[in-house]
């Protein structure tokens, strides 16, 4: 589906990422635009899967008291799919990620101490089909620009 995003496009967005729940009356202030018009660009952008959905962003309190870390894993070749089968059943599991490099995937992991991220690390160890892990707990997060919308003046061919 070809799709372009305009100036009005990006500044809708941009205001949805920072409060998802604001009434389209005061969007449609902020935007100078009708009403109407802002629920048909926010109709039109979930039609084309610009926008996926809606969720929860956690705040600084509860960000701050977990424990994050980055895991590595090698797998053994024609095992991924059942790999990330268990993985996509274990809730402190937050993001896999296909990557180049040393390793096969990354996992972005979330746990409330440090015991159960030691135990979570063995857990993922004993998957069958993983042969190797790397695990890299984060210690702070100095800049962060996930739910940004990316700086490129449009989507689409």
């Amino acid at each position: 589906m070809d799709f372009r995003l305009d100036d009005i496009d990006r500044k809708l967005l941009a205001l949805l990422q920072a409060d998802a729940r604001e009434s389209t009356a005061k969007l449609a202030r902020k935007l100078n635009l009708a009403r109407t018009t802002v629920v048909a660009r926010i109709a039109r952008l979930e039609k084309e899967g610009v926008i996926a959905g809606y969720g929860v962003r956690l705040g600084s309190k509860l960000e701050q008291s977990a424990v994050r870390a980055y895991c590595g894993i090698s797998v053994m070749p024609k095992t991924a799919q059942s790999v990330m089968q268990v993985l996509e059943g274990i809730p402190e599991v937050e993001e896999v990620s296909a990557v180049s490099g040393q390793h096969d995937y990354m996992i972005f992991l979330r746990c409330d101490s440090n015991e159960k991220l030691d135990a979570l690390l063995d857990r993922i160890g004993l998957i069958d089909g993983i042969r190797q892990t790397y695990t890299s707990v984060v210690l702070s997060r100095k800049i962060d620009r996930r739910g940004a919308l990316p700086a490129m003046p449009h989507l689409g061919g």
